[in-house]
């Protein structure tokens, strides 16, 4: 049987809200088994287990924060990558949105579980104690999902004005990152556009120059990680292509630990280059939630990917031979295990 080529896009931390309690549980006992390690290592550490987390009533100020929510979007990403059905698709490449990135490192065979666990643990913990700064979210669509460039020029103004930066370029919206005064004269002078300006709970400045102490941190517990040449291309955050022949491993370990650390993660370029260099039959989007299916969508209208050139566009592919995949829905997870 052909195998279908598909590309795997793993979410950022904020994919675990409420609605996704119980992601990990409801998978059998010979699968949950695969955390057991991850479990071990937090309750060696003082942290609750990721397997009592996802059975916990949700709360904001323990699922969402960085030493817990990090460890457990990486979990839930890692067993729905090993659910995939390796008969029916061939990976052709793996990318992810921010936090996404370390997951990669893992299910690309970059960082070994032990190594990418520790570093997702630890980079999720540096600010438990207090965080640096804050994030926004803003959108430069319109009700058709087009990107308008007046919306980008106007809120990229903004930022410069307030000095903050711009984070994410997420599809269809732009998450802002900065001090939290400049955060707050900024959401003073956008339109108010249903929830947004929407800030975002219990993340720093990430992807900003306001991370540099932690990326030095970083940096410096880094040099136990054991970083390989990943056995599938990995794409990054500025669109670059990391290959199993090509991949310079230093590069590699800068990138990760400094570089989209202290910079803008363009996840936009990201998936962009997913789609033109690798040209995938589908796309699976591995974890909890599926906001990640609306920005990729966004992207694809953006380049008029498979003709399609506006939000019904794509909601009538996706009804009719969907291109998007989401573990975290019933219908289509059918369709990738």
């Amino acid at each position: 049987m052909r195998k279908s080529k598909v590309i795997v896009i793993c979410p950022g931390r904020g994919s675990y809200t409420r609605e996704s309690i119980g992601f990990i549980n409801k998978y059998g006992s010979n699968v949950k088994n695969k955390i057991t390690k991850f479990d071990e290592y937090r309750k060696s550490r003082g942290y609750t287990i990721i397997s009592e987390l996802d059975k916990m009533a949700f709360k904001s100020k323990i699922h969402m924060k960085g030493e817990n929510a990090a460890p457990l979007i990486f979990s839930c990403s890692k067993l729905d990558f090993d659910q995939i059905n390796k008969k029916k698709y061939e990976i052709i490449a793996i990318a992810g949105n921010s936090m996404g990135w370390y997951t990669s490192l893992n299910l690309a065979s970059s960082l070994n579980d032990k190594d990418a666990f520790h570093m997702i643990q630890n980079m999720g913990s540096m600010m438990k104690d207090e965080l640096i700064g804050g994030q926004i979210i803003y959108p430069i669509i319109n009700e058709n999902w087009e990107i308008k460039k007046e919306y980008q020029q106007h809120l990229l103004k903004l930022i410069k004005r307030h000095d903050a930066y711009l984070s994410i370029d997420f599809g269809g919206y732009y998450v802002i990152g900065g001090k939290l005064k400049s955060l707050k004269l900024i959401i003073k002078e956008l339109p108010k556009i249903d929830k947004y300006p929407l800030e975002v709970p219990y993340n720093g400045a990430f992807h900003t120059p306001l991370m540099k102490d932690i990326s030095k941190k970083a940096l410096k517990f880094s040099e136990s990680l054991d970083f390989q040449k990943p056995d599938i291309p990995m794409v990054d955050g500025n669109g670059n292509i990391w290959t199993p022949f090509s991949t310079n491993l230093s590069l590699l370990k800068n990138y990760t630990l400094k570089e989209q650390v202290e910079n803008s993660f363009n996840f936009s370029a990201s998936i962009e280059t997913c789609l033109k260099e690798f040209c995938p039959e589908k796309v699976i989007l591995l974890g909890p939630g599926n906001s990640l299916g609306g920005s990729i969508a966004q992207i694809m209208i953006k380049i008029n990917w498979l003709s399609i050139k506006s939000k019904n566009d794509f909601l009538e592919m996706q009804s009719d031979n969907p291109y998007i995949l989401s573990m975290s829905l019933d219908g289509q997870r059918k369709l990738i295990i």
